[in-house]
């Protein structure tokens, strides 16, 4: 293959990895190249309320080939998951359903062409959470099939009783009631729930076992103020994880600003950082 040149992709779609009891069954849209360097589980974003796992980040659904046909090319084999929406479950139901995407496909890539052992996880927006969680709670397994060897997270929540306090600095309007998105995902007002609020921050989590954290958030961001990748970035640098923060001059929430250069950009760049081997 060329110097730049994307591999052929083959996609494996509505690849059911779980059935919990009274829910609907949840499923996978596989991408894999003919040579994959590494397994990304990707995590939509919609503010744990809306979104499927056919999205991909902002503004790319008119790309031809698409968003991720586009990623696999590259390298990086992609399964993008479902996990249950706060409508039909509250936390910690969400996290659940990554470990058990991540727990099937350590199990199974194998029966897709996949024979790499490296895992890693992208999120955006609530996905970007979620990822960042799973990333952080999983640092220790042994397993590398089980545990993401590095994390890309775009415009994440990263420390859920932080957020209002951020939305207000960066001039939105924060919310800590049962109907925000937040509560709506922990099934209640934040400051009824101090233990979940605590549990489903990321910042909480961190270790020197993190794995590498790339965050891309847009610095007119209102609605997950970039303060929030900071928070996560700072603790981890504390630790004595590595962690990167690129900010994007201009971006709101989810980059609409963005045309599709700089979008494919920012992807290609995320993409290479989680194709880079593990010194």
């Amino acid at each position: 293959m060329n110097p730049g040149e994307e591999q052929a992709v083959t996609a494996y779609r509505e690849v059911v990895f779980a059935t919990w009891p009274g829910f609907r069954p949840l499923a996978l849209d596989l991408y894999v190249p003919a040579r994959p360097v590494a397994l990304c589980v990707y995590l939509h974003g919609g503010g744990w309320r809306a979104g499927t796992r056919a999205e991909g980040p902002g503004n790319v659904k008119d790309w031809r080939p698409g968003f991720f046909e586009h990623v696999a090319g590259l390298g990086l084999a992609i399964a993008s998951v479902d996990y249950r929406l706060s409508g039909e479950a509250t936390f910690p139901a969400q996290a659940d359903d990554v470990g058990a995407a991540l727990d099937f496909l350590a199990a199974h890539r194998d029966d897709y062409g996949i024979t790499c052992d490296r895992t890693v996880i992208w999120g955006v927006s609530a996905g970007g959470h979620l990822a960042a969680l799973a990333a952080l709670t999983r640092a220790a397994d042994q397993r590398p099939r089980h545990r993401p060897a590095a994390a890309v997270c775009w415009y994440p929540v990263t420390d859920l009783d932080a957020l209002a306090e951020d939305i207000a600095d960066a001039g939105g309007r924060p919310d800590r009631g049962p109907q925000s998105r937040e509560g709506a995902l922990l099934g209640g007002s934040l400051d009824d729930l101090p233990d979940l609020v605590t549990v489903a921050g990321p910042v909480h989590h961190v270790s020197p076992a993190a794995p590498p954290f790339l965050f891309l958030h847009g610095d007119a961001d209102v609605a997950v103020p970039a303060r929030q990748s900071h928070r996560l970035a700072e603790r981890l640098l504390a630790a004595g994880a590595e962690a990167t923060v690129d900010l994007i001059p201009g971006a709101g929430h989810m980059f609409p600003e963005l045309g599709e250069p700089i979008t494919r950009a920012i992807t290609d760049r995320s993409a290479r950082f989680l194709l880079k081997p593990v010194p």
